[in-house]
């Protein structure tokens, strides 16, 4: 069966993550990897308060990971996924074979901070040009 590319988010919960920041993650890899998946991208996406409590837990760490895999090893994945205690919730995606050049070639990208680029000749939504209004031929 061919591999498809999905993307995984996993919250963690915040207090097992602050102890360990590899740990989780690893683990997740692992439940990928032991399948006969390969992880493309693994990367903490950010920290933040939930919306409402998740087993308990307010803060969660949102954990993104692109990876290739057997579209029937992922109900394993997601049911290993439920019973894993410091994953709170977790979601896969299957990517379009169309989108995945543009989506992993994003993922890999360095994040882009507040500030940079915003030096000369950086273009801006003020900045640009705006486009030439079209003419009607004579």
């Amino acid at each position: 069966m061919a591999q498809n590319v999905y993307e995984g988010l996993f919250i963690f919960d915040a207090n097992k993550f602050a102890r360990d920041h590899d740990a989780l993650p690893k683990a997740v890899e692992e439940m990928i990897t032991s399948e006969g998946g390969e992880v493309v991208v693994s990367r903490l996406w950010e920290e933040r308060r939930l919306a409402y409590a998740v087993k308990g837990q307010r803060k969660g760490a949102y954990w993104l990971i692109y990876f290739r895999q057997d579209g029937d090893k992922i109900t394993g994945l997601n049911r290993a996924c439920e019973l894993k205690s410091g994953v709170l919730r977790h979601m896969v995606l299957k990517i379009h074979p169309r989108l995945v050049e543009p989506i992993l070639e994003h993922a890999t990208a360095a994040p882009i901070h507040e500030g940079e680029g915003e030096g000369e000749g950086a273009a801006t939504a003020e900045s640009a040009p705006a486009p030439a209004e079209a003419t009607a031929a004579e």
